[in-house]
Formats: structure tokens, C-alpha cells, sequence
């Protein structure tokens, strides 16, 4: 059995049992693949995939079992690499991180620009996505790095550490009636059709439920995942925009007008999290502590040994998280 044959097997896997696809994601050749995977169910004397002629259609049982031990010695392996990595040169290397395209514009650039700073020889990557996208880049191992506030039951398999909570705003033209009252209530903004994120993207999902619980089903006409799309329909009279408050820039957004939401939506809780089991170089501790102050590399470390979302949760009860 070779490392070369399960690196294989688990891009098969990650390229839904296309094996051409597979090849193209390795810079190989689709005969080298058949013949690898043929060479590995030979040795091991199970089939992992079902057949339809030289069609692959479903992994067996033994082949699913099999992939986790497989995807479990590739991640161990990569860990020795970066580790040898690590004593060789602790400033160099690379940190990819996958997140929201509202963390992207307007929670990481100072962060990045501070971290560029320190590591020059790091190369970063930032990927934006879904929550499920997000979810899936970690866990196959393509990015270090998961930043998300929605779906956190999509990230059960990896380590989450609470960063900070954040409201929301509503955001009208100057013109518009809600900009003249001196309180608005959730009744208020109900009235008129409303502009804000695609389910499941940045706190989506406590937005519906405030409207459900006041009894009011709100009239969303338009929504997008990007906050300065969403803000480009509010300008165009659209509807109501309703944002992260973090997404209103005072400077390049001076012909709307910011009502603040805290009031009348329950705050969210961003979170960074990585794969159990992951090895962590010094500057991802670092930049862990540049995105969130309070998680210090003795406070992560405790993390990593943690046992269950329980016990992380006990690493952090009473702390007092930044809102924004």
C-alpha cells in the first residue's frame, strides 16, 4: 500500500467518484488512477466502489470505513510535513482560510494587513462561500481555516472558538420615512419590502425567526450574499436594506442612512475553527490572536484538548466577547 494510492482514493472520493475529474485535480493521467485503485483493492482484497462497467457508482461499505483511515494517515502525514516545516522555518509557509464574503470585506482586511505585515513569507489565501462550502473546504483539508456565524451544525467536526458578536442595521436613502422616526420597532420595518442576505449567509436565519416570533412575515423582494450588493438595491429604492452594522461604511455610504437593529435582532457569534487533530504553526496561533485577541495560544491550546463543543463552550463561559 502506498501513500500515492490513498492520496488517489480520497480525490475519487472528493470528485464524486469521477475519475477523470480526479486525475485533473492531481495533475495525472485517468489510466494511472484506474490502475492504482486496481492495484489497492487487490492488495486489500475488498472492492471499494461499486460498479456500473468502468463506471465507479458508490462506495462500499468496507471503502467508506476504509476512507476514514485513509483520510485520517494523509492528515497525520501532512502534520509531519508542516511540523518539519515548522523547525525548519518558523515565518514561512502558508494559512488559507474560507469565509463570508461580509467577513472578507469588512472583519479581515486590517487583520490580514497586520498579518502580512509580520509574515511577509506566508502566503494567504482567502476563499469566500457558503456555510456548506465552508464547512467542506476545512474538513477536506483544501483551507486551514473556517471563519462562519450561520450553520454551525455543518461544523460538528471541527474545533469552533467564539470570536465576537455582531448586530445588525437597517439601512434607508435620506429621503426614506423610517430615517424621520426617532424609534423604530420591527412592526415599523415590516411594513416595507425588505433587501437583505440569502438564507443561511451572516445571521440570516435570526433575522426570519425575530419577524416569526413578533407574528409578522416580512416581504423580502431581493436577496444576495454580498452587503454592498444589497446596499446598491437599497440606493436603487428596492426595499429596506438589512445588513451586518459592521457593513456600513460612514465614508462611502454617506447617502444612506444607518438605524441600528440591535434592538430588534438577537446578536450572532462569529467563530474560527480548524480540523481536530490539526498541527497549528506558530503564526496560526497568531493570527487566531490578531482576529481575536482573547484567543491567546495557551487558551487554544486548551481548546485542543477539549473533548466535545461542551468543554470549549466551559473554556469560555463568563467572557465578555467584543459586539460589534
Amino acid at each position: 500500500m502506498k501513500l500515492q494510492q490513498l492520496r488517489y482514493l480520497i480525490a475519487i472520493v472528493r470528485n464524486h467518484l469521477n475519475i477523470s475529474a480526479a486525475a485533473e485535480a492531481l495533475y495525472t493521467s485517468q489510466p494511472g488512477i484506474s490502475k492504482q485503485l486496481r492495484l489497492l483493492e487487490e492488495e486489500l482484497g475488498v472492492e471499494l466502489f461499486s460498479r456500473n462497467g468502468k463506471h465507479l457508482t458508490e462506495v462500499t461499505p468496507v471503502g467508506r470505513q476504509i476512507i476514514v483511515k485513509a483520510e485520517n494517515i494523509l492528515r497525520e502525514v501532512n502534520n509531519i510535513q508542516i511540523l518539519a516545516e515548522e523547525y525548519r522555518d518558523d515565518r514561512r509557509g502558508s494559512l488559507s482560510i474560507a469565509t463570508t464574503h461580509t467577513q472578507a470585506r469588512y472583519a479581515l482586511p486590517s487583520v490580514i494587513k497586520e498579518f502580512r505585515e509580520r509574515y511577509p513569507a506566508v502566503t494567504l489565501q482567502v476563499h469566500q462561500g457558503s456555510p456548506a462550502q465552508i464547512a467542506e473546504l476545512v474538513q477536506s483539508g483544501e483551507v486551514d481555516f473556517a471563519i462562519a456565524t450561520e450553520a454551525m451544525e455543518l461544523f460538528t467536526d471541527l474545533v469552533m472558538l467564539p470570536c465576537y458578536l455582531w448586530e445588525r442595521c437597517v439601512l434607508v436613502p435620506l429621503d426614506h420615512p423610517l430615517a424621520a422616526l426617532d424609534f423604530v420597532t420591527l412592526q415599523d420595518v415590516a411594513q416595507y419590502p425588505l433587501v437583505t442576505y440569502v438564507f443561511g449567509f451572516t445571521g440570516r436565519s435570526q433575522l426570519d425567526a425575530a419577524f416569526r416570533d413578533a407574528q409578522l412575515k416580512p416581504d423580502v423582494v431581493f436577496t444576495a450574499t454580498d452587503a454592498d450588493i444589497i446596499k446598491t438595491y437599497v440606493r436603487l429604492g428596492v426595499g429596506v436594506g438589512i445588513v451586518a452594522r459592521m457593513a456600513y461604511d460612514a465614508h462611502y455610504d454617506q447617502d444612506l442612512v444607518r438605524i441600528d437593529a440591535g434592538h430588534l435582532f438577537a446578536a450572532n457569534m462569529t467563530r474560527i475553527g480548524f480540523r481536530h487533530g490539526t498541527f497549528l504553526r506558530c503564526y496560526m496561533y497568531d493570527f487566531m490572536q490578531l482576529f481575536a485577541p482573547h484567543l491567546t495560544r495557551e487558551r487554544v491550546r486548551q481548546v485542543e484538548q477539549a473533548r466535545s463543543f461542551e468543554e470549549v463552550e466551559l473554556l469560555f463561559a463568563g467572557l465578555e466577547l467584543p459586539v460589534f
